[in-house]
């Protein structure tokens, strides 16, 4: 099971396209609210969450959270304390924690990328403490993934059902896309 945090703000790519990707691998995925179950996206879309941050359960379910990235949603998600605790829930349990865009600044600011390859968008670098960064668009180190953008929301996705399902499922959903 997979949790994808919306805070007001979020970039609607980022946060969808896993959504998206990962459900049609038939992996079981809850959109959660930051403080509703009504999030408005940074370009002002009104999003309808499936559950809200204070309802979520964290146990041995839980696979991987999804941190997207937009402004100021990433600034908002790093506000909750519930979703603080999610990343410390998954750093603790050997759960998949992915952040893209500015996101990955909030598990940098936690100390979890230290020695880790990371990337993030331009200009976070220096939110990601201790890491090693990478050029790639989409980078894996253990259970932490990272990228780029709105621009690889697609690659993103596509790795977290390559790790999630797998590789040769996420090969047929990109191609079933005309994406390849």
């Amino acid at each position: 099971m997979v949790y994808v945090f919306l805070a007001n703000g979020f970039e609607e790519m980022e946060a969808l396209a896993p959504v998206d990707l990962l459900r049609r691998a038939g992996v079981e995925v809850f959109t959660v609210g930051v403080g509703s179950d009504m999030i408005v996206s940074s370009h002002n879309i009104p999003v309808k969450t499936d559950t809200t941050v204070d309802k979520i359960v964290l146990n041995d379910g839980l696979e991987m959270i999804v941190l997207p990235g937009g402004m100021p949603g990433t600034l908002n998600l790093e506000a909750s304390p519930d979703v603080l605790g999610a990343v410390d829930y998954c750093a603790d349990n050997n759960r998949y924690i992915a952040a893209i865009c500015a996101a990955p600044s909030i598990i940098g600011h936690k100390g979890l990328l230290d020695g880790r390859y990371a990337t993030c968008f331009p200009g976070y670098e220096k939110d990601l403490k201790g890491a090693i960064h990478s050029a790639r668009l989409v980078a894996v180190d253990g259970k932490f993934i990272t990228a780029k953008g709105a621009g690889c929301s697609m690659k993103f996705a596509l790795k977290l059902v390559e790790l999630l399902v797998s590789k040769e499922k996420a090969e047929a959903l990109e191609s079933g896309m005309q994406s390849k």
